[in-house]
């Protein structure tokens, strides 16, 4: 098993300057960008400062999670300007899904095993996680909107049939728009397929900037996407599926045998449950809405295990 471009999702908020890091609520870890006028319910005060928030994973030479890690331990710089991390959470938040999966005649030998990959996913979810269904054959359609019962989701994987072509950029930029509905603050795409496209209207240039713009993660699992693609595909798999999940954080895995399928999805169930959420206030104030780049180090002493952090390279500054 090969591992693509890994990164994890940087959303963006805003908080109060003079509330301590505790006082900010767990369900807000992985918001959206929210207004900056402050409410009735939390007083008559002014809003006025950006809260930056990072989703980092952590693994070690072999792969593994890490866990354990205590604000200490991170580092993080904007343009290359170090930031003092006010925030720091390992805790597990309730993550809305959205299962993008490709029904298409080129999976049908792979079919058993996606169905696999499907229900092992679905083992971890929590009571306060919910999911959605986006299939895609010659095009892509929301087969099931959001749902706390994985096991809806689940049966229709298992009574439906691969079968047309593959508009794959037109289903991942269907979820993304569709996570404009999740009620939970951290937003997850799983895409699983072997990477081809030969029946989108979407372009790679204009899912890949909804990608970025967005504060949803991709994970996406490549199967078979080192073979030989059609000639008539109108985009390179592994390559596609590795851009996009660059743009928006989470990792991309390339699988040569379909049989990993079930223990890859597994994997990544668990990821999805071992993050931690560093949050800094810029120290670049201007509400200019440009992009701007974020570094995370890991500081270890002389001798440690080398540790890997993977995380969502940048962000758009609010605007006035």
């Amino acid at each position: 098993m090969k591992q693509c471009l890994a990164r994890i999702c940087l959303p963006l908020m805003f908080a109060c300057a003079v509330a301590p890091p505790r006082a900010w609520p767990q369900n807000t870890a992985r918001a959206r960008t929210l207004s900056a006028r402050p409410d009735a319910a939390r007083g008559n005060f002014k809003i006025d400062s950006t809260l930056v928030l990072v989703n980092v994973a952590v693994t070690d030479a072999r792969g593994h999670f890490v866990t354990g890690l205590t604000r200490q331990d991170f580092q993080v710089f904007e343009e290359k300007t170090a930031q003092t991390v006010a925030y720091f959470s390992a805790e597990e938040a309730p993550v809305s899904v959205a299962l993008v999966l490709d029904f298409s005649s080129s999976m049908a030998s792979r079919f058993g095993q996606l169905q696999q990959a499907v229900a092992e996913f679905l083992k971890s979810a929590n009571p306060q996680d919910e999911f959605c269904l986006i299939e895609f054959r010659d095009r892509a359609e929301l087969s099931m909107g959001f749902t706390g019962a994985p096991e809806e989701i689940q049966n229709r994987v298992a009574s439906t049939k691969p079968r047309g072509d593959t508009a794959l950029l037109d289903a991942v930029y269907l979820g993304l728009r569709q996570m404009r509905k999740a009620r939970n603050s951290r937003k997850i795409l799983l895409i699983v397929s072997d990477g081809g496209d030969n029946h989108s209207r979407f372009s790679a240039r204009e899912v890949e900037n909804l990608a970025r713009e967005s504060d949803v993660e991709i994970y996406a699992i490549g199967v078979g996407a080192s073979s030989v693609r059609p000639v008539y595909d109108l985009y390179d798999g592994p390559a596609l599926l590795s851009e996009l999940t660059e743009e928006a954080g989470g990792r991309c895995y390339e699988i040569d045998n379909a049989r990993e399928l079930p223990a890859v999805a597994e994997k990544i169930g668990r990821e999805l449950r071992h993050q931690y959420v560093l949050g800094y206030v810029p120290s670049n104030r201007r509400h200019d809405g440009r992009y701007r780049h974020i570094q995370v180090k890991i500081a270890r002493a002389p001798g440690q295990p080398r540790l890997s952090a993977y995380w969502k390279r940048g962000y758009y500054a609010p605007a006035d």
